[in-house]
């Protein structure tokens, strides 16, 4: 299956209403409570020097979210940051920043129990049930249909509650809702639904503390490509939008890449009517944790203002970035990275080394002078279909 790719100019477009909801001020505050989870730590942005000068690029840089909690992804930054201003406004904590501790205190002091429900591929579902087991509280999690075995035990561990439905994503996501009308649950999805839009970005909020940690580890050194790969949209929303608030100029170009089984972004993107395309029935795709189908409209609102670069990829992009990244160069260290997390790189390395690419590339400003930026989201989170992928060539 062929790349597909569209080039937009959005120099003449107006902000999106929806940046001024992810400030550094907004940013930092996330980040302040995240400060406060046991074993947090800034996970590694790492250089990989060797692979740059191979690519013919000024510079490569890739953030490692495999070690995020000990949770092999990023996604529990925008659960926990959703469920703390739950349990703040339910417990009257509201007028406060949220904290462990003091989260904690009143959950251990008798304050009524929360139960907290979500649809997930798997990461998402597991940074809720950990958060949720944090608190002393519930996690009822639904996953679509088809998720592998490894998924729903890696949450099932962390003491949610786990259903696979029939359904597809989207009607997983759908059903969720449903449900938490129907037992009086909290419902922490990142995507929006038509009077659910508080917690999803609470949850995108939460997610910007990744690029306070890059922005902080970049230092002086300015990057001129932002690679970011999509679901519904909500993380690479949130990023693209911190960006153009708090990076200095130049912004860095921001470049989305979607699954080609499930580029409901991409789709919406080639319509260019405003409306939001959805991806109906399976999406056949290694990429689990992009396989979604229905942008979130508060993500396509930031994006459609934000991003110049819409990919559609197929698995092989992604299997291809994840044998380069863990088949380091030189001295560069090998990175653990899944099949959503390699996306990025793969594409990068097909980019700069295709000669079929050359216009793409010319029309990016990509070469010499770029210093490029991926995020690994997750690690192994399919340990066999990882090994699998490492030994083919």
């Amino acid at each position: 299956m062929e790349i597909g790719r569209i080039h937009r100019t959005i120099r003449d477009k107006e902000p999106s209403g929806e940046q001024h909801f992810f400030t550094q001020e907004a940013a930092g505050a996330a980040r302040a409570f995240h400060k406060t989870l046991p074993g947090y730590a800034p996970t590694p942005l790492v250089r990989l020097d060797a692979q740059a000068e191979r690519l013919g690029l000024g510079g490569l840089f890739v953030k490692d979210e495999s070690f995020r909690f000990g949770l092999n992804a990023f996604k529990a930054l925008g659960g926990s940051y959703c469920i703390a201003k739950i349990l703040s406004k339910r417990w009257g904590l509201a007028g406060e920043n949220p904290s462990y501790i003091s989260l904690k205190k009143t959950a251990d002091s008798g304050a009524e129990r929360v139960t907290f429900v979500t649809a997930t591929d798997g990461n998402h579902g597991r940074g809720v049930a950990w958060t949720a087991g944090l608190f002393g509280q519930k996690a009822v999690v639904y996953l679509p249909k088809g998720s592998r075995p490894e998924r729903v035990r890696n949450i099932g561990v962390l003491g949610a509650e786990t259903h696979v439905t029939d359904f597809n994503y989207n009607g997983s996501v759908r059903f969720a809702a449903h449900q938490a009308g129907i037992h009086g649950w909290e419902l922490v999805q990142d995507t929006d639904l038509v009077t659910y839009k508080r917690e999803p970005r609470w949850i995108m909020q939460g997610y910007t503390t990744m690029a306070e940690e890059i922005r902080e580890a970049l230092g002086s050194t300015r990057i001129t490509h932002l690679l970011l790969q999509a679901g519904v949209g909500s993380m690479a929303a949130a990023m693209a939008a911190y960006v153009r608030n708090a990076f200095p100029d130049p912004k860095p170009r921001i470049c989305i890449v979607e699954a080609s089984a499930a580029d409901c972004l991409y789709r919406t993107a080639e319509k260019g009517d405003g409306s939001l395309v959805e991806i109906r029935g399976k999406m056949p795709t290694m990429m689990a944790g992009l396989a979604c189908g229905l942008p979130c409209g508060i993500a396509w609102d930031i994006l459609c203002s934000c991003a110049e670069d819409f990919f559609s990829v197929p698995d092989e992009t992604a299997a291809e970035g994840m044998r380069l990244l863990a088949r380091p160069l030189g001295t560069d260290p090998a990175i653990v990275s899944g099949e959503s997390g390699a996306v990025t790189a793969g594409l990068l390395a097909e980019l700069m080394t295709n000669p079929a690419f050359a216009a793409d590339r010319d029309i990016m400003s990509l070469g010499k002078d770029s210093v490029v930026c991926c995020i690994s989201t997750e690690g192994d989170t399919d340990p066999e279909n990882y090994r699998k992928v490492l030994a083919e060539d």
